[in-house]
């Protein structure tokens, strides 16, 4: 869950490779080049949704449409790190969109010192969004993309989400389950939860091959939910691949203070292999 930032936590994973952390320390990591990248055009962008105007960033291939990607950011919102990692989707072959999920709030950066910023001043603006406002902006948000002349509406959109993201991208699979065709959670918050309206309890509304990337910390503190997300896809005949990763939660954006790069690029990996196999 995103409350796992705290001070011991953090101590824990450091001291596991502390070398790394400390030489990539107050700046953004560098994520590996893409073998073959195309080139790429990018733009901030603004979306008219149902409570007001969304700021996002789009970027995608300059040599034609390409199948549109929604990537939901953690806690600390869109801000450099994120765009880093759509800009090098992009280079794989997506069109991209990173919205600003605290739009209503303020608009991006909302955190000062992103990935690095501490917890507690910024879990406010995830407390103040609701499961409405989840639907309904992921609505607006896939009309958008396929509003855009850069993707490609033949084929299937994808959408992630990292940390709160996670619950957020299998929502938006809820209102376009016949375009949306591929989900990937990293390190996702509150995936399985008591609540009706549980992430896991709403796959079975979706027609999406779906990708679960857990941090061995949330497993730690939830061992069920792994296996609850396992029958929730196996119950709706959805393919999936739910695994447990050797690092902490939040392992993925290359500006946090628990970023592993291995591990990330692990992550990476799988992420190009979804979609290659459900956006096709």
């Amino acid at each position: 869950m995103c409350d796992l930032h705290d001070q011991e936590e953090l101590k824990k994973y450091k001291r596991r490779d502390f070398a790394v952390w400390a030489a990539s320390a107050g700046m953004l990591a560098a994520l590996p080049a893409v073998a073959n990248a195309v080139a790429v055009a990018e733009r901030d962008v603004s979306i008219a949704t149902a409570d007001g105007s969304c700021d996002a960033y789009f970027v995608a291939p300059t040599s034609g449409p390409a199948p549109g990607v929604l990537i939901w950011p953690d806690v600390f919102g869109l801000r450099p790190a994120f765009r880093q990692m759509a800009r090098r989707l992009a280079e794989s072959g997506y069109s991209v969109l990173v919205v600003n999920p605290f739009y209503r709030q303020m608009k991006a950066p909302t955190a000062a010192q992103g990935g690095k910023t501490p917890i507690a001043e910024v879990m406010p603006l995830m407390q103040a969004l609701t499961p409405a406002m989840h639907l309904s902006d992921g609505k607006s948000f896939v009309a958008w993309l396929d509003a855009q002349p850069e993707v490609d509406k033949k084929r299937k959109l994808g959408t992630t989400g990292y940390c709160m993201g996670g619950p957020i991208a299998v929502r938006t699979a809820t209102v376009a389950p016949g375009r949306v065709g591929a989900v990937a959670t990293f390190h996702g918050a509150a995936m399985v939860t008591p609540a009706p309206d549980s992430p896991h309890r709403l796959v079975a509304q979706t027609q999406a091959r779906y990708l679960i990337a857990v941090a061995e910390n949330d497993d730690k503190k939830d061992p069920e939910a792994k296996l609850a997300l396992r029958a929730a896809f196996d119950g709706a005949k959805l393919q999936s691949e739910v695994e447990v990763y050797p690092a902490a939660h939040g392992w993925c954006p290359p500006d946090t203070q628990v970023y592993d790069a291995a591990q990330s690029e692990r992550a990476w990996s799988r992420l190009l292999d979804t979609f290659g196999k459900a956006l096709a």
